[in-house]
């Protein structure tokens, strides 16, 4: 699974590699720990918008509400994996 950074974190990431391009883009992702494709995807980001590297997740909501509507799909379509593990199960175990 690969790790969550947020917004504030990506974007001194990009400060970072700017005003070090000496050391490459390479260097600075290690020396950040972060791999080289996603520091090289938040520089190209930032540069469309204005230096803002832009975000999805869990903060990107329109309102509380759809919030609340994206953890009620997900909770949702878990449960109705974990009903198929079980009928499977089921299905296995009768015979």
């Amino acid at each position: 699974m690969s790790k969550q950074f947020d917004k504030q974190f990506k974007e001194n990431a990009v400060q970072y590699y700017l005003s070090h391009k000496e050391l490459g883009l390479k260097k600075c992702a290690e020396n950040l720990g972060i791999s080289r494709n996603a520091l090289r995807n938040w520089v190209s980001a930032a540069s469309d918008n204005s230096g803002e590297v832009p975000t999805r997740g869990a903060g990107n909501y329109a309102s509380d509400q759809a919030k609340e509507i994206a953890m009620l799909k997900k909770e949702l379509r878990d449960t109705k994996d974990a009903l198929e593990i079980l009928k499977k199960a089921i299905g296995i175990l009768g015979k």
